[in-house]
């Protein structure tokens, strides 16, 4: 039998210690642990597309918008398609008998409780979008759904809208914004924190994306094979990051200007991104538990406060009717939202759906792998209770919370200063109707900035883990490197086209490794029927002895 026919348990007796392929060098007094040639390829590939954008604007300008107009429109219906099967492959494994299997084996237990686990899960995965998209994306589609150009081949409504209905306008933004944020980005985020978490606890192998499809190409991951792989992995999360930092970068300085008159001029976003940079940088050097653990835990408290206010200074009974309503139209329009082919609201699926699908599979190396360090000791069953449908209802809440109340300012009140303002802007023009607005505005600026700190340093802690052959404590310089290197693609990508730069990045890059998260959910069966069978047979054995 050769080694490829031979039992997948076998894996447990794999003799591979991690970093055993890693090249070690002293540069000065600092100490370098990589992982060639995936730091080679992916640091200068890094330093290069920084160069090139910085060097050549306008041709980067025009290069971005072309990548991301042919991405989103020629392979929507495969991000659509894919994000389903990613959700329908999640919810099958609550309910299957693999759910029984337990991360790190059947003694194991939690590194974290649930407050701490709960608030890295949010901190990474979706704090600066949540902040960014919170009011815009309800609102926008409110408006478009609304107009009475919705329908027309021009418009972004969703599903053809509701001309002139505000009831029915307000009932589709809701489902059309939950959808975007509620199981489809968790289910993607879940099935690659799963697969690593599997491999990695409960076979020993080293934490990083070419761990995951083991049971698929067996050895060929510590070659060739697994190089790309990883490869692939680093450029998705950098650019999947960056993007969220430009658009937090964005904010900020909105903010900024809002409240003290602060200059938007692309040095001020740059400012602010060097400025944010270095605070990551120190957390990072703080570790897991010292800097990201606890700038989390802040961050969702300060998340929670704003959130609760306003709740209750906004129209409450409303907006908790609006919560279970926007539940129930996320549950009734689910099937038309997530329609693959045909779609008629071409700006929408494409504009919206697969920009965010991409978005979200470009983030989720970073945010899976991330996820899977802290998730040691769950069962299955748990850990994707937790990791897809509770998030799913919290960001609900939130978009239920601030979006709704920016529309309902809009139909109540006639106050369309949120609506008519730029994307970065809407949320604080939100806050200025509700009471105590420049203590609202500012706490908003800070969570911004302190998501900010939390996606960059634990970003950079996930790549180096990539790039230093899986080992997650590497040498201080390498951490440094990708944490500087986040912000400088940041800033390349905004003074290289701002927006629409940073969107065409987070979807080209996505795109590939779609494709290999469809192939890890092949591997994450494998991996958990091998270890059903081992304990089930641990079980029997257990019951024989006792009788």
């Amino acid at each position: 039998m050769s080694d490829r026919d031979k039992p997948t348990q076998l894996i447990d007796e794999i003799d591979y210690e991690i970093g055993q392929d890693n090249v070690q060098a002293k540069i000065g007094p600092f100490g370098l642990d990589i992982h060639n040639p995936v730091f080679l390829i992916a640091g200068l590939g890094v330093v290069a597309f920084v160069l090139g954008t910085l060097m050549l604007p306008e041709e980067a300008t025009a290069l971005f918008a072309a990548s991301r107009d042919y991405v989103t429109g020629n392979f929507s219906w495969f991000f659509i398609l894919a994000g389903n099967i990613f959700v329908l492959f999640g919810l099958a494994l609550i309910v299957s008998p693999l759910g029984s299997v337990r991360l790190g084996g059947a003694d194991a237990t939690p590194d974290y409780g649930y407050p701490g686990w709960f608030a890295m899960l949010f901190a990474a995965g979706m704090g600066i979008g949540l902040m960014f998209y919170g009011v815009s994306e309800p609102l926008s589609h409110f408006s478009s759904s609304f107009a009475d150009t919705a329908g027309s081949p021009d418009s972004w409504a969703p599903l053809a809208g509701a001309p002139g209905d505000a009831e029915a306008a307000t009932r589709l933004a809701m489902a059309a914004t939950i959808y975007h944020w509620a199981l489809h980005p968790w289910a993607l985020y879940a099935v690659v924190a799963l697969a690593l978490g599997l491999v990695c606890y409960n076979n020993g192998l080293p934490l990083s994306i070419r761990s995951a499809f083991y049971p698929i190409f067996g050895d060929r991951i510590w070659g060739w094979t697994g190089h790309i792989i990883d490869v692939v992995a680093v450029f998705a999360t950098l650019f999947g990051l960056a993007t969220s930092l430009g658009f937090g970068a964005e904010q900020a300085s909105a903010g900024l200007n809002y409240l003290f008159g602060l200059s938007q001029s692309d040095a001020t976003k740059v400012g602010l991104i060097v400025a944010i940079t270095g605070v990551a940088t120190i957390s990072v050097l703080a570790g897991l538990d010292g800097g990201v653990k606890r700038a989390s835990e802040i961050n969702m408290v300060l998340a929670f406060l704003l959130l609760v206010f306003t709740l209750i200074a906004g129209p409450t009974a409303e907006l908790v009717s609006l919560f279970f309503g926007s539940l129930g139209a996320y549950i009734t329009e689910l099937p038309a939202l997530s329609q693959p082919f045909n779609r008629e609201d071409a700006n929408y699926s494409q504009g919206w759906t697969a920009f965010y699908w991409a978005w979200w599979i470009s983030w989720s190396p970073f945010v899976g792998m991330f996820i899977a360090r802290v998730s040691r000791g769950r069962t299955v069953r748990e850990f994707l209770i937790c990791v897809m449908l509770i998030p799913s209802l919290v960001c609900g809440l939130w978009m239920s919370g601030c979006g709704g109340t920016a529309i309902m300012q809009v139909v109540n009140d006639g106050f369309t200063g949120a609506a008519d303002a730029a994307l970065p802007t809407q949320l604080f023009e939100m806050l200025s109707q509700l009471p105590l607005a420049g203590i609202t505005s500012l706490i908003g600026i800070i969570l911004v900035l302190v998501f900010f700190i939390t996606s960059s340093d634990s970003g950079s802690l996930v790549i180096d883990t990539i790039t230093s052959g899986g080992q997650i404590d590497g040498p201080v310089p390498q951490r440094v490197f990708w944490c500087t290197f986040e912000g400088l693609v940041a800033i390349a990508l905004l003074l290289g086209g701002g927006l629409g730069a940073l969107q065409a990045m987070a979807v080209t890059t996505g795109f590939p490794f779609a494709a290999l998260l469809l192939l890890m959910c092949v591997a994450i069966v494998m991996g958990l029927m091998q270890e059903y069978r081992i304990d089930k047979s641990a079980r029997r054995s257990l019951k024989t002895r006792e009788t």
